[in-house]
């Protein structure tokens, strides 16, 4: 599998990213090692977590998703061959929260110890946080590179606006610089990364590595009425918005460039993502190994410019 520059950072990455928010969540322990060995083996080395993976379940605290890719990579031996991306920000309760530099210095020691490596490859701000100056933000940051505990920072959930500001204030500051954002972008979800978000990762170099690329499973297809939707716990949660006359015109261009290809709708959506010259890898996650296959699937999958063109048109 091919690898693209993330940012300026001189770190490269496969053109997908696997994202690992279901581990402790809807696939328990030993079925997420069983899926990350499918992602591995399938040449897919980059895998995104967070801390607050997955809080939001009753009884978890979070941390659920680093324990287990940590117990894997310590069970597999294969630290080596992967791409580690984790976040810090988002409420972990007991004030938990946020991007001060001492909670950073806190919480990066507790997603080592989880994830038991020495270093995060892809360390990043899950969210704004403006009651904190972004100075003393990317300083703790700095700090955490100077140590050898982080090689690269990225940014997620960040406005245009915000973004820039940060990248300015390394420049001027000689400090590291966000080599990432995530922002939500798919078929389904155009308008808050198209235009100025963009403009400013294209004028700046910064790698976008995209969540929900699938509508957290709507452009997969599966999901066309709401009787589908008691198919997962992300189905009753995230897909009711999309249930509507862009979202059918959406799945009906699918459809067709499915029907043209042979290939899934899942992969033709990300084959559209890999086609935006600003998106380096978009994340997708998996519950089954069988679906990897679909996501790897996107990675060889060109469509053509009047393919992308009328995937375009349909989600407008």
């Amino acid at each position: 599998m091919k690898h693209r520059p993330l940012g300026r950072s001189g770190l490269t990455v496969p053109p997908l990213c696997f994202g690992c928010n279901v581990f402790g969540w809807t696939v328990d322990e030993a079925a997420s090692f069983r899926l990350l060995d499918k992602v591995l083996e399938s040449g897919i080395s980059f895998l995104d977590t967070a801390d607050v993976y997955s809080r939001w379940v009753p009884g978890h605290a979070g941390g659920e998703s680093e324990t287990i890719i940590g117990k894997w990579m310590k069970l597999r031996g294969n630290r080596g061959k992967i791409i580690l991306a984790t976040k810090v920000g988002m409420d972990m309760g007991d004030g938990k929260v946020g991007l001060k530099a001492d909670y950073i210095a806190r919480a990066v020691e507790d997603s080592l110890r989880r994830l038991q490596t020495d270093v995060i490859d892809l360390y990043q701000s899950h969210k704004d946080d403006e009651a904190t100056p972004q100075e003393e933000t990317l300083s703790a940051y700095d700090r955490l590179i100077k140590a050898g505990k982080v090689r690269v920072i990225g940014a997620s959930n960040f406005s245009a606006e915000r973004l820039q500001a940060a990248l300015d204030i390394s420049k001027a500051n000689g400090l590291p610089r966000y080599e990432s954002l995530q922002p939500e972008y798919s078929l389904a979800e155009r308008a808050s990364y198209e235009g100025a978000l963009q403009r400013v990762c294209e004028d700046n170099g910064v790698g976008v590595i995209t969540f929900f690329s699938l509508a957290a499973g709507f452009l997969t297809g599966k999901y066309r009425s709401e009787a589908d939707l008691g198919q997962s716990p992300r189905g009753t949660r995230a897909i009711p918005k999309y249930m509507n006359e862009r979202g059918m015109r959406i799945l009906a261009g699918l459809d067709a460039v499915a029907r043209e290809t042979g290939a899934q709708p899942a992969a033709i959506a990300l084959a559209w993502l890999l086609a935006k010259p600003s998106v380096t890898a978009p994340i997708a996650s998996a519950t089954k190994p069988e679906h990897v296959d679909t996501l790897v699937a996107a990675t060889q999958l060109a469509l053509t410019p009047e393919q992308v063109a009328r995937l375009d048109k349909a989600s407008a």
